[in-house]
């Protein structure tokens, strides 16, 4: 009994072992083969000018790209200052891209941007221009304020959706205030 025991034993050891190898899981979201050459995780990175903050990114993960010169962001959220350094506007997405050279950002995913006034924007992608600090994109955007809600196709604003235009309007409602 005890030899057939272990007969058996070292039989289904046998089975067991194979010259199939465990691969360790890869990521394959790299930027046309390229690793990244820095990658953080829960990130804060402030973006000044003349010592006076104009904007604060937070993302989840971050890994830039040095040779392509672009940063690839999962989990956004972009706060916008004014002159008088007040947090004035807020934009989150799912995914974002920074181009390194030119400073511009670009969200993806799901974008929401808001103002203190109440404004929310919300489409699919979305750029700041960093150069005049303008927010614009051609897909579809829904924008809902205290006074009206408009969506259309194509837009542009100054950072903090103050003043906006929407290029191809495709419904437009005014919200009447409830008077008590």
């Amino acid at each position: 009994m005890k030899k057939k025991f272990i007969t058996i034993f070292f039989f289904i050891l046998a089975i067991s072992c194979s010259e199939d190898k465990i691969q360790p899981s890869i990521d394959k979201t790299n930027v046309q083969g390229e690793i990244p050459s820095n990658e953080s995780w829960k990130s804060k990175v402030m973006f000044t000018d003349e010592g006076k903050i104009k904007a604060v990114l937070f993302t989840d993960h971050l890994k830039m790209y040095e040779m392509q010169k672009i940063t690839l962001l999962d989990g956004v959220q972009i706060n916008f200052y004014d002159k008088d350094q007040k947090n004035t506007s807020w934009l989150t997405s799912l995914r974002g891209k920074v181009d390194d050279v030119t400073k511009n950002m670009f969200a993806f995913d799901s974008v929401v941007a808001k103002n203190d006034s109440g404004t929310v924007l919300k489409t699919s992608e979305l750029m700041w221009r960093q150069n005049d600090q303008r927010i614009l994109t051609d897909k579809f955007v829904t924008i809902t304020s205290p006074k009206e809600v408009i969506q259309g196709f194509g837009f542009e604003s100054d950072q903090h959706l103050n003043n906006y235009v929407i290029y191809n309007v495709t419904y437009s409602s005014s919200l009447s205030s409830k008077k008590k």
